[in-house]
This record gives structure tokens, sequence and C-alpha cells, in this order.
């Protein structure tokens, strides 16, 4: 009797664990997301507000909404923070390849940055 309980709390843990929507559920209140509802062809981009069990409630631009759970394919969520890339360049060009005019040229120096850009965007949820 009590390996029967012990299997089946076992199975219960596997089956809640498999669950896609727990992990939205995770996700913090202001995280960037996109929305990808049934037949649309573009997806929604939008900050998080509140995540149910029914239903997704976002914010686009100073709207409030609240999408349910059954209308969403798929839904993807961007990470906090910038990554950041650095490059050193010699010299100057312009957009044709030509050299830039004398005034602007940085002479025999170098030129260099960092770069700071936006994650791209992960899935997270699929409907099953």
């Amino acid at each position: 009797m009590g390996r029967i309980l012990l299997l089946l709390a076992a199975a219960a843990t596997l089956f809640a664990a498999d669950d896609p929507w727990a992990k939205v559920k995770e996700l913090k209140s202001g995280a960037d997301i996109q929305v990808f509802r049934k037949g649309a062809p573009k997806g929604l981009a939008a900050r998080l507000d509140e995540v149910r069990d029914d239903a997704l409630v976002v914010r686009v631009k100073n709207e409030q909404k609240s999408i349910p759970k059954e209308e969403i394919d798929r839904l993807d969520y961007r990470p906090a923070g910038r990554t950041p890339s650095g490059e050193i360049s010699r010299g100057v060009g312009t957009s044709a390849g030509e050299p830039a005019p004398v005034a602007s040229r940085p002479g025999t120096g170098y030129m260099g940055g960092i770069k700071l850009t936006r994650q791209s965007y992960e899935t997270i949820y699929r409907r099953p």
C-alpha cells in the first residue's frame, strides 16, 4: 500500500514539473514579452503585469489587456539587461566606402567603444 502511494506521489510530481505554464508564472512583473495569439501573423509586444491560471494580464503602451490562456499559441520572454560587445577600428569611412573628409579623419589613431544591445527573445511557452 505504501509503495502505491509513493508511486502516485512521484507520478504527480513529474506531471507538475512538465506544466509549461509554470515557467510563465515564474516571470516577474514588468518583463518584456511577446504574445503570439491563435491566427495572428505577428506577436504582440508587451510588458507582463500579472499571470493567472486562466489568463495573462499585460500592458501595451498605457493600456492593460487580459489574454485568455486558450488564445495563446506561444509566449516569448526577453531577459533583463543588455549584452555588451566591444569593437576597435582604425580610421573612418563613409557609407560608400570612400574615406571621410580630411577634417574629420582621426589621423593615425584608433576608435573604439562598447555597444550595448538588447538580448533576444526566448520561447518559454508553447500551447500543447
